[in-house]
């Protein structure tokens, strides 16, 4: 039987002066980690850039527009036994305080330099940072990148 893909947003806020957010997650069933603010596409119609501006919002109370979200790539992995299809979105920079909204999920939101990102990171941010961080780039058995041109 086929498996339906995942379908989702990575994004990538940074604060302007080299460091990004990043939260603790503590969903029920998967070890706690470290990622981005995300989430899956669930509306009809819905662009990657939208489900960027909309989850940020959920997860963070953050608003940005989806206007000045920039998919960077799509990422294609199949490390949890089914494809998952992740764009990785760029944020305008933003310091703006983020709040949970989602303490089922999130134990708290943090900005780090991005040289000293904290460990273990959500395999899908981990991704999705690579293709913002050069020295990040290498990518697992499993997965591939499509980057964005234009």
């Amino acid at each position: 039987m086929a498996v339906a893909p995942v379908l989702g947003v990575g994004v990538i806020v940074p604060t302007g002066s080299g460091g990004v957010l990043l939260g603790r997650r503590i969903t029920a069933g998967e070890d706690p980690s470290w990622g981005l603010p995300g989430g899956k596409v669930d509306h009809p119609g819905e662009s990657f850039e939208q489900a960027a501006a909309r989850e940020l919002a959920e997860e963070t109370g953050i608003l940005l527009p989806a206007t000045g979200m920039r998919v960077l790539a799509v990422l294609l992995d199949h490390r949890l036994g089914r494809p998952r299809l992740t764009a990785a979105v760029l944020a305008p920079p933003s310091t703006a305080p983020a709040e949970v909204t989602e303490p089922h999920a999130c134990a708290g939101w943090e900005r780090f330099p991005v040289g000293s990102l904290p460990s273990p990171l959500f395999l899908p941010s981990a991704l999705v940072l690579g293709r913002w961080l050069p020295e990040r780039a290498a990518l697992p058995h499993g997965a591939y990148a499509y980057p964005v041109t234009g």
